[in-house]
């Protein structure tokens, strides 16, 4: 279905939105056209998995190292985000490939493009973020440095809240396949782990520390991943091999409706008032009790078979 005028923020966004940038932030990220979460565990497991991969994507050695180096940091998170601009779609490609019996890519386009619409988003606002940082560094001008400096902190807050959101919903793929976002998940922290493995580069740390730091977030997020993928095999059917098209929709979260007013409780046996007692008289009319150990016959009082 085609993305509808103000549809994107749901309509969240106001004039004074813009001095909150962490509301800005919630609506750009996590637009309303992302499907919202099928189970509580589910999107526990997700947290869990955003923290194991920010631990990835930061890399704890970075801290023990020696310094932290804000700018640094920024040049990193900009070369992540070009990386996921090539491997995002490339792993949702290899899943059309693997769909493609089910279905066809013109029934998943609008989700896709959506997808790809908040991916460069996002990247684009990390590069805004760090020619903001780097003129502020390079400027002798208070002027520039004070003007600069406020749109550089707003641009910050925004930018951060925004990365919490899109590891949690992996730019909105949960719109395509709900399975999407764990398996990105898994590939990228893996793709930020293994050029380490390779070249062997340890930044400055022991061979345990290393191997503990550089394959304990990758091997922490595939677990969690995993786990996440099974639950909703499980739960709900949804498959990652199977295309969205072939997936019955799985029901909709929401609260419990209520009873409708007058309306005995499930499995309760329930009796007309007696008598004008409110709440009904707990014997069957006539004073016979229905659990009596020996009831009266209701029609002939002689034995059946003549005894």
């Amino acid at each position: 279905m085609a993305r509808t005028r103000g549809s994107w923020t749901g309509g969240a966004l106001t004039v004074g939105s813009v001095l909150k940038p962490q509301d800005v932030a919630r609506a750009v990220f996590h637009p309303a056209w992302i499907p919202q979460p099928l189970d509580p565990s589910v999107e526990r497991l997700k947290k869990f998995r955003v923290i194991a991969g920010a631990v990835a994507s930061l890399g704890v050695y970075t801290f023990i190292e020696g310094g932290f180096d804000f700018t640094e940091l920024l040049e990193n998170a900009m070369t992540a985000s070009v990386v996921l601009l090539f491997l995002t779609p490339l792993t949702v490609g290899a899943m059309l490939w693997v769909w493609r019996r089910g279905g066809t890519v013109r029934q998943l386009r609008v989700p896709l493009l959506n997808s790809l619409l908040l991916l460069l988003l996002f990247v684009g606002c990390v590069a805004a973020l760090l020619m903001l940082v780097q003129t502020v560094n390079g400027s002798a001008n208070a002027a520039v440095i004070i003007g600069v400096g406020l749109t550089m902190m707003w641009m910050l807050i925004f930018t951060a809240y925004g990365a919490v959101r899109v590891s949690g919903n992996f730019f909105g793929t949960a719109a395509t396949h709900r399975c999407l976002p764990p398996l990105l998940a898994m590939v990228t922290s893996w793709l930020v782990a293994v050029p380490d493995l390779v070249t062997g580069d340890l930044h400055g740390l022991s061979l345990t520390l290393g191997i503990v730091f550089i394959l304990g977030a990758p091997v922490t997020v595939t677990a969690i991943a995993l786990l996440e993928m099974g639950r909703l095999k499980r739960r709900y059917g949804i498959r990652l091999k199977a295309h969205p098209a072939t997936l019955t929709p799985a029901p909709a979260p929401g609260p419990v409706p209520p009873m409708p007013p007058g309306m005995p409780p499930a499995g309760s046996p329930y009796l007309p008032p007696q008598g004008g007692n409110p709440y009904g008289h707990p014997y069957a009319p006539g004073g016979q009790h229905p659990y009596a150990p020996h009831p009266q016959p209701p029609y002939n009082p002689q034995h059946p078979y003549g005894g």
